[in-house]
């Protein structure tokens, strides 16, 4: 009887022993749950921001200085053009779709890990099948340059441009276009290095469709000494009419 009753004590000790134990590992388990959960609603959140409202890129070229700068990380807002109207003077991010660019070595694609984090948007597009320009001419815009004192006009009216790079004209290429219904006309900022409208006028006169429109560059976010919003120039474009496209 002295040893059952020894016995007795060390026997509920196990028991709740495994109880404490129990209770540790569904304290585990509901941590990695949370954690779990938060990591799925922060990659849900992510997707439908990168997919409906803002995406990341970087910048890539110098066609664009001063205005963006070579690994400038930008924001661009997915609602232009689309239910927001574009205006004349936006920085725009579209689809290379006419190949404005050359083809990249297959090793300097990016890999499938690369591809994954910017699909859910926790890395820039690195911007490799995308440009960014601005836009000169709207649908139905006669855009020509130059005038006799070396300016670009937009339906007749010559236009002032405080955000050319320092030194460049508007053009050292004498163009006269029209833009036909649901297109854009674009300039690098950077003329002297832009490889914008001026220069692929084969396929399509230079035109950009507004269908490979990404959205409009509407904020710098990196590096930190350059945060802020993507300038659009006020009033360098107030004067100039607007004209219904052709078909």
């Amino acid at each position: 009887m002295k040893r059952f009753s020894d016995e007795e004590p060390q026997v509920g000790l196990d028991e709740n022993e495994g109880e404490v134990r129990d209770h540790k590992k569904r304290g585990v388990w509901g941590s990695v749950r949370e954690i779990l959960l938060t990591v799925v609603i922060a990659l849900a959140v992510s997707i439908v921001i990168k997919t409906f409202l803002f995406r990341a890129f970087v910048i890539p070229s110098t066609s664009m200085q001063n205005t963006l700068l070579v690994n400038d990380r930008v924001f661009v807002n997915q609602l232009f053009p689309q239910p927001f109207k574009l205006e004349r003077g936006n920085v725009i991010v579209f689809k290379d779709e006419e190949k404005w660019l050359p083809e990249l070595p297959e090793a300097a694609q990016p890999n499938a890990f690369e591809k994954a984090l910017t699909f859910v948007g926790l890395r820039p597009d690195d911007g490799t099948q995308h440009l960014i320009k601005r836009i000169i001419g709207l649908p139905g815009d006669t855009v020509e340059c130059c005038t006799a004192s070396g300016k670009i006009s937009v339906n007749g009216v010559e236009i002032t441009e405080p955000y050319l790079y320092p030194g460049d004209k508007p053009s050292e290429v004498p163009f006269k276009v029209t833009v036909p219904k649901d297109h854009l006309w674009v300039l690098g900022d950077h003329r002297s290095d832009s490889g914008d409208s001026r220069y692929h006028t084969d396929k399509n006169n230079g035109m950009v469709s507004m269908d490979s429109v990404v959205g409009r560059a509407d904020f710098i976010a990196w590096p930190l000494d350059r945060w802020g919003g993507v300038a659009n120039p006020e009033g360098a474009f107030d004067a100039v009419p607007d004209r219904e496209p052709k078909e």
